[in-house]
């Protein structure tokens, strides 16, 4: 999942960015409310970690523009205010959920998966497709057995899973694996393809090449 964390205090931001990409999310950072609205108008992402004190554009204005436009992405703001008011009118802007500062880690990500669980709400028989099961959370079964990802192999299969039997471009895939600050191109894609196609070995499910297209999840015939 590809999440934008808007946070004007360099240290925790990017703190906040090695320790969700740990637990497998990709993450864009924008320093003031102004750059993040302009990353929302041009990136596609699954969640806004949003604090409320912003430079240029504070938290508020950039939920209202948000809402505005009609993008209904979960918001989880971030803020050092305590008082009940404070945090009425965050959720009365359109926020779905928030967290005081100081925060502790495990509660931001169970609030994020939380989020994210509401916002997918896949019906649970969409969850397997032969012998591949996603079974939420970030975890796949194959064959009764877990299967071992890694945090970018899963991004991959997980996109693909959620588009299965339709074309994803190797761009669609690529937003969801690396960030914006990363090192990589589209090609880097075809990497983490190959490494799920072997451990797709011997089962009912593979990943089709399209040329032209991209890939797709694609149940074999008996």
């Amino acid at each position: 999942m590809r999440l934008l964390l808007v946070e004007d205090h360099p240290e925790l931001s990017h703190w906040l960015q090695k320790v969700l990409n740990n637990a497998g999310f990709v993450v864009d950072l924008a320093e003031d409310g102004i750059v993040a609205d302009q990353l929302l108008q041009t990136e596609n992402y699954a969640l806004l970690i949003l604090d409320v004190a912003l430079p240029r554009l504070d938290g508020l204005s950039l939920l209202s523009r948000l809402r505005k436009r009609g993008q209904n992405l979960p918001v989880l703001l971030l803020t050092a205010k305590t008082e009940v008011t404070d945090r009425v009118k965050g959720l009365n802007s359109g926020a779905d959920d928030y967290l005081t500062k100081p925060f502790d880690f495990q509660e931001l990500e169970a609030r994020i998966r939380a989020l994210l669980r509401r916002s997918s709400a896949i019906p649970q028989e969409a969850q397997k497709f032969g012998s591949l099961i996603y079974e939420g959370e970030g975890y796949f079964v194959l064959n009764n057995v877990p299967l071992a990802l890694t945090p970018r192999e899963l991004s991959v299969l997980t996109t693909l899973f959620h588009r299965r039997g339709r074309p994803v471009s190797k761009q669609q895939l690529f937003e969801q694996v690396f960030s914006l600050s990363d090192e990589a191109n589209p090609q880097s894609i075809e990497l983490y393809v190959h490494r799920l196609r072997k451990k797709l070995l011997n089962s009912d499910v593979e990943i089709k090449t399209l040329r032209g297209l991209g890939y797709r999840l694609e149940q074999l015939t008996q």
